[in-house]
């Protein structure tokens, strides 16, 4: 601005130089129509001159005025914003209220219309989600429970579980681990209503990898699963002192492996469907390979990383999201009472 002042005097000194200048010819040759002519075309360029002059000052004192305005965002705070909703002078929230057809009821915070930030949406006569909303999906931490009594805690990601997190099934049953889209995938521990449980690895929502699982009779089984069915190789320790080692096959003694009674007595050999089919040597390499190969998934079963730490973590996360979550659905409804208009243009 300084700088535009600057120029702006001293081509006003100019124009005036050329004034003064015409005017001392004008006097020296009075006479002469041509010192005439030079007058008035030194007046006319002095005049265009300044008035483009005075034109570039307005348009920079306009500039300079229009960067020093301030500018403003409105995304639906409960402040006052008169210039863009004259009519809701100090009505306005970022909580609503928005009911569905189909009977479902959202109470929380809203944003383009849609659910977003914390909330609790109730499914007409099927349950409820108390947590995190991005653009009207379930997102980082919440609580869905349903009617029949089965709930969820942990972690969300484009509306499905997802992260870490733990499922009480109505039944008694629950699963507490990993989940991939929707389902468990990765490390988890499965407990059943009848005492049985297993700590292992999961595949879309079946035991598949390597894992231990205790039976509600005593026994013990660590080794492979595929397919939700002890599949490969791993050892099967029986409640009676009994023990088999080699290979599986959806769930049945088949291939290689040897069976050792309590009191030591030992039948290796070949097995079809759980049944010995082909007595062989202890020191037949076959057999021995199938029961060094068992040892070693079963050994492997017992380390399999444990996710107690990532799930306790997420269930206290999930736990202040719902509280969260509740605290904007009692500001939805009272913002409704209040017939505040909440803003969705964001």
């Amino acid at each position: 601005m300084e700088v535009g002042r600057s120029l702006l005097l001293h081509y006003s000194f100019f124009a005036v130089f050329l004034l003064l200048s015409a005017s001392l010819l004008y006097l020296n040759r009075a006479s002469e129509a041509s010192y005439h002519r030079l007058l008035l075309a030194s007046a006319s360029a002095s005049l265009a001159l300044i008035s483009v002059l005075l034109a570039r000052s307005r348009l920079l004192r306009i500039r300079s005025a229009g960067a020093s305005l301030p500018v403003r965002w409105f995304i639906g705070s409960v402040e006052e914003d008169p210039e863009r909703f004259p009519n809701t002078r100090g009505k306005v929230a970022r909580e609503g209220v928005l009911l569905f057809g189909n009977g479902d009821v959202y109470e929380g915070e809203l944003s383009g219309g849609r659910c977003h930030g914390g909330g609790v949406y109730c499914f007409c006569e099927k349950g409820r989600y108390e947590g995190c909303w991005i653009d009207g999906k379930y997102e980082g931490h919440g609580i869905e429970s349903w009617a029949r009594g089965s709930r969820y805690r942990g972690q969300y990601r484009q509306g499905m579980r997802h992260g870490f997190g733990v499922y009480r099934f109505y039944d008694g049953d629950s699963y507490a681990g990993e989940w991939v889209g929707g389902k468990s995938q990765g490390c988890g521990v499965q407990t059943c209503s009848d005492g049985s449980c297993y700590a292992g690895e999961f595949k879309c929502g079946v035991k598949h990898g390597l894992g231990l699982y205790r039976f509600r009779n005593g026994d013990k089984y660590a080794g492979e699963y595929f397919g939700d069915k002890i599949h490969g190789f791993g050892v099967y320790d029986f409640a009676n002192g009994h023990c088999y080692e080699g290979s599986w096959h959806e769930g049945r003694r088949q291939g290689f492996g040897r069976y050792t009674f309590r009191n030591g007595e030992t039948r290796p050999g070949e097995w079809d469907y759980g049944v010995l089919k082909n007595s062989l040597c202890a020191s037949d390499p076959a057999v021995w390979r199938a029961v060094e190969a068992a040892r070693t998934a079963a050994e492997k079963a017992t380390k399999v990383p444990q996710v107690e730490e990532q799930v306790r973590q997420a269930i206290s996360a999930a736990n202040k999201s719902a509280t969260a979550a509740r605290v904007a659905a009692v500001r939805a409804v009272q913002n409704q009472k209040e017939d505040k208009f909440c803003c969705i243009f964001v």
